[in-house]
């Protein structure tokens, strides 16, 4: 069995929660996560951006602003992953 999936079921209604968001303003999926990181405080995230496009997107997500009630329809149906390697959470 893989690490996350217990949790499969779980992280993909979150995703398909970005997706929605993501439609509902009119951006692309991967802002609305950046948007929910700066939402919460993480002020340097990592975007893995292997091309010059993916700087743009990412800058994007500037101008995405997220309600306290589109934080809790994202974080809602989170469930913590299990770390195997220390035996809890």
């Amino acid at each position: 069995m893989g690490k996350y999936d217990r949790t499969q079921e779980q992280d993909m209604e979150i995703v398909r929660r970005v997706h929605q968001l993501a439609e509902r303003y009119g951006v692309k999926m991967q802002q609305i996560a950046l948007a929910w990181e700066w939402a919460k405080g993480v002020t340097a995230p990592i975007i893995g951006a292997t091309k010059a496009s993916h700087f743009d997107d990412a800058a994007g997500a500037f101008s995405v602003k997220l309600t306290e009630e589109d934080i809790a329809f994202l974080e809602e149906p989170y469930a913590p992953h299990k770390d195997r390697r220390r035996g809890g959470q």
